[in-house]
């Protein structure tokens, strides 16, 4: 087996070089004065509407669109004057119903933008009219760009308008089907976390203006709020177009199956200084074994009377925590034994979604030397395919404000219900998502699937959580219990994390890559991933963190400070000329996220592109990229923005990429010949769907897997190529990492 290689050294960093051409619809295309008049007709029952309420807010008005849109074609010039100023009115997002996804984006604006608007289509519609008739096409288009064609800017009445914003105009046209105000339709008969949209008035005046007793106490953030289903139906009936998001605050515990055994007999030791692990779960009992090795906290309010039931679940999680490996001989990891900080935020059955938020919060914040997080707590709910769980937003905020990482079970179906997709929080973004399987690596009957806001590839992997056949031995309140469930898969991952994170001395974002690697291997996947995600995680550790000897596995993590992040400078093993490699990598990152984007939720993409350098036309060095990246290519054309999201994961914080070890015939793939110097580069294009900054100093982990095709070890070849080339070359040797944990953690007495 050889070793994993973390290499390092220098990524340049350069600006977005190249200026964006002018706006322009498709070729062959073209937009009707009809399409323009509906628009802004559209336009003018928006402000009739709003004329009539009498609410105190800016005006919502919703854009219907006739695609998924990309960023670069959102709305730049019928409402605000400029992309910028447009994208900071953006407050929420979603997708249609259906088969066909198509973007509803909703704007919140004054009065004045309104009626700018509907005299700027007036103005478009009369140049159009005048010079090109009852359309205007591609060509049109393109020669009053380029100047060659020079049509009066001006309406009958003599009202100018810039070039600039009739083109954008036309082109905002062509990619909208209408515009609208949104209602909220969902139907609550209990609690429920309401998500307003931001229209720059403060939420307690809303409340005050429509006569809702309102108590700040029961606010998460400026318009994330608790209301009892009185105030919900109120709000509704009096403003169902300020609704962005509902769910009901009371979430049912997925129910584990399982069946008691005998009292357990099993001896631990007293703890030394093993890692720590949070557990984040219903309560813990003290009276079982491996209780030395357990801090427990009952973060519920002292009123509440608890059952023996309340001590189950979390108490079961935390002894896989703990000594799984001993309890289950046959799901021996080789991780040890962990410590574990028990928070106990909920009891058995029903619980308040809201009281667990603001747990959770306050959790974190009080125990940062710990950094990976087990929550096996799931809804019996499904998740909304148009916004993401207020409980999944507040684990991806804390994931990227902290260095934390979060384990999330995936969630189980109940016999009773036909219910398909996943449970909160299982849809966070951040969080490594665990599905179960059984031992023969077939996804289990209580599986639920993905995908999250119709996109985001969620569960993230799986592992073994037990099935009819075989089930996971745990410790509960009563002795030895069996059980199946995801609750019993995510502990083993957060076991894993927290070895290669607390005793390897890991990144997240590179253990998160390396768990995600170690699932995908090189054969494609027999299951969905949306049942499945990227694969099964190995048992044991040591086929996470070693490989084959025909493979050559390394790890690279960097610093995104500015669009480009790049290094063309890996040197990859010849043999007669060729490179006889297949390779793949897995990039993992912790982007801020904002609930009220809705679908585009996540604020950050890390375009990845990596492989065999080249020549371009004009000579310069590019980057042949194994999964044929297109995507920020020069001279390349744009792609749709469904399509970019489906073949290369756009705007998802988890790339993989790979390519085949066989032909589509199933014949062993043939060396290639070097190209360029033989070198391979790295290109991560980092790209914001806000103006905030949010990708400014974004950390990155990339694991690279090369296997070669005649299973030749080369290993020492590419180390020592990589010193000649100036990197730092390390190896993962595990008896020395834990040797440096182990004498970092002593402690000290002074004489």
């Amino acid at each position: 087996m050889n070793e994993i290689l973390q290499l390092k050294g220098r990524f340049e960093q350069k600006d977005f070089g190249s200026k964006l051409g002018p706006s322009n619809i498709p070729k062959d295309k073209y937009v009707t004065i009809e399409h323009l008049m509906n628009l802004k007709q559209n336009l003018l029952n928006v402000i009739a509407f709003w004329d009539k309420e009498k609410l105190s807010i800016k005006p919502l008005v919703s854009a219907y669109y006739t695609d998924v849109i990309a960023k670069s074609n959102r709305i730049k010039g019928i409402l605000e004057s400029s992309s910028r100023k447009n994208n900071n009115s953006i407050v929420g997002a979603k997708f249609t119903q259906g088969e066909s996804k198509k973007h509803i984006i909703t704007h919140c604006v004054n009065y004045k933008i309104l009626r700018e608007a509907v005299n700027n289509l007036d103005i478009v519609i009369s140049i159009i009219r005048n010079n090109f008739g009852d359309k205007i096409t591609y060509s049109n288009i393109s020669d009053i760009n380029h100047n060659t064609l020079k049509p009066l800017f001006k309406s009958k009445d003599g009202v100018e308008i810039s070039k600039s914003r009739f083109v954008n105009i036309v082109v905002d046209s062509y990619y909208l089907e209408k515009f609208g105000v949104e209602r909220d339709t969902s139907n609550l008969q209990e609690n429920a976390i309401i998500t307003i949209y931001d229209t720059g008035t403060k939420t307690a005046d809303i409340m005050d203006q429509l006569n809702i007793n309102f108590l700040d106490v029961r606010s998460i953030d400026e318009t994330t709020i608790l209301l009892t289903p009185d105030q919900y139906n109120l709000l509704k009936s009096k403003a169902p177009y300020l609704i962005s998001m509902a769910v009901s605050d009371i979430s049912s515990l997925d129910k584990e199956d399982f069946y008691n055994g005998e009292n357990l007999a099993y001896s631990i030791p007293s703890p030394n200084n093993e890692p720590t692990i949070g557990v984040i779960d219903t309560m813990f009992d003290k009276n079982v074994y491996f209780s030395e090795w357990v801090e427990f906290k009952n973060m519920l309010d002292s009123e509440i009377e608890l059952s023996e039931e309340d001590y189950r679940h979390g108490t079961m999680v935390t002894s896989i925590i703990v000594d799984g490996a001993s309890i289950n001989p046959n799901l021996n990891d080789g991780c040890g034994r962990f410590r574990a900080r028990h928070f106990g935020v909920a009891t058995s059955g029903r619980f308040s979604s809201f009281t667990v938020l603001r747990a959770i919060k306050e959790i974190v914040e009080s125990n940062k030397d710990i950094k990976v997080w087990n929550l096996s707590l799931g809804s019996s709910m499904e998740i909304n395919t148009n916004f993401i769980s207020p409980e999944a937003a507040i684990l991806d905020k804390i994931q990227y404000e902290n260095d934390v990482i979060f384990v999330v079970a995936g969630t189980n179906k109940s016999r009773n219900l036909n219910i398909k997709r996943i449970g909160a929080p299982a849809d966070s973004i951040n969080s490594l998502v665990v599905n179960s399987v059984g031992f023969d690596n077939k996804p289990v009957d209580y599986s639920r699937e993905g995908l999250v806001l119709s996109f985001f590839n969620k569960p993230d992997v799986s592992y073994y959580g037990g099935d009819n056949t075989q089930r996971i031995r745990t410790c509960s309140p009563v002795g030895e219990t069996f059980v199946k469930g995801t609750s019993f898969a995510a502990p083993w991952i957060a076991r894993k994390l927290a070895y290669l994170i607390n005793i390897l001395g890991l990144t997240r974002e590179l253990a998160k890559a390396l768990i995600i690697d170690s699932a995908t291997g090189w054969k494609n996947q027999l299951y969905s991933s949306q049942l499945i995600g990227y694969g099964v995680v190995p048992i044991n550790i040591n086929d996470i963190i070693k490989t084959p000897d025909d493979e050559i596995k390394f790890m690279i993590n960097g610093i995104s400070e500015k669009f480009d992040t790049y290094n063309y400078n890996i040197p990859i093993p010849e043999d007669k000329q060729k490179q006889p490699f297949v390779s793949r990598a897995t990039l993992c990152y912790f982007p801020n996220c904002s609930r009220n984007q809705g679908v585009d939720y996540t604020n950050t993409e890390m375009d990845i592109h990596f492989g065999r350098l080249k020549k371009t036309k004009n000579g310069k060095e590019s980057i042949d990229s194994i999964n044929d990246n297109k995507q920020s290519d020069e001279g390349k054309l744009l792609l749709y923005e469904g399509t970019a999201r489906q073949l290369y994961r756009k705007w998802d914080n988890v790339k993989h990429i790979r390519e085949n070890i066989r032909t589509p015939s199933g014949k062993q793939k043939k060396p290639k010949i070097k190209k360029a110097n033989g070198l391979w580069g790295i290109s991560i294009k980092t790209k914001e769907r806000l103006n905030s900054g949010d990708g400014e100093n974004l950390k990155f982990g990339m694991v690279v897997t090369l296997k070669e095709v005649n299973g030749i070890n080369r290993i020492q070849e590419f180390i020592q190529q990589c010193l000649f080339r100036g990197w730092l070359v390390n190896k993962i040797d595990v008896e020395n990492r834990i040797d440096i944990y182990n004498t970092s953690e002593e402690e000290i007495e002074f004489e």
